[in-house]
C-alpha cells in the first residue's frame, strides 16, 4: 500500500519561502540537501509525518510559470478564524473565509493564501474528511 510522504514545489529564495512556511504553518527544516545545481530542504512539524520539499535550483532568477494544471497545497486547522486573524496580522493576506455546501450541508469552511512564489494554499478547519 503506498502511503503519501511528501510534495515538491520549485521556489526563487530559500530563507524567503522557509521564514512564509515556518510563519504560516510552523513547519521548520527536517533535512536539507545541498547539491551543485540546486538545493532540497524538506520541511515538517510535529502534527504530520507529511512534508513540503522545496527545490531550490542555483542560478535561476526567473519566477516560474506554475501554469493552469497546478491546483493547491491544503493544510487543517483547529481554529479556522484564529488562524485567519493569526495569518492576516503577519501580512500574509489570507483571502476571505469561504463555506462550502453541497446539497445543503457544509462540507468545508477555508481559506487561502499564496505563499512567496504564488502557489495557493488552502486552510481548512478541521473536521469530517478534513483531519
Amino acid at each position: 500500500m503506498a502511503k503519501t510522504i511528501h510534495s515538491m514545489i520549485r521556489v526563487l529564495d530559500e530563507a524567503r519561502s522557509v521564514d512564509f512556511y515556518g510563519n504560516a504553518f510552523s513547519l521548520k527544516v527536517a533535512q536539507r540537501l545541498d547539491f551543485e545545481t540546486f538545493t532540497l530542504v524538506y520541511l515538517s512539524n510535529a502534527d504530520s509525518a507529511f512534508e513540503l520539499e522545496l527545490t531550490v535550483n542555483k542560478g535561476r532568477t526567473e519566477p516560474y510559470v506554475l501554469g493552469d494544471g497546478y491546483g493547491h497545497l491544503a493544510v487543517s486547522v483547529t481554529d479556522l478564524d484564529a488562524e485567519h486573524d493569526r495569518i492576516g496580522a503577519l501580512g500574509l493576506n489570507p483571502k476571505k473565509i469561504v463555506e462550502f455546501n453541497h446539497d445543503g450541508a457544509m462540507i468545508a469552511r477555508f481559506f487561502f493564501i499564496e505563499d512567496p512564489d504564488g502557489y495557493k494554499i488552502e486552510v481548512l478547519q478541521r473536521g469530517g474528511r478534513f483531519q
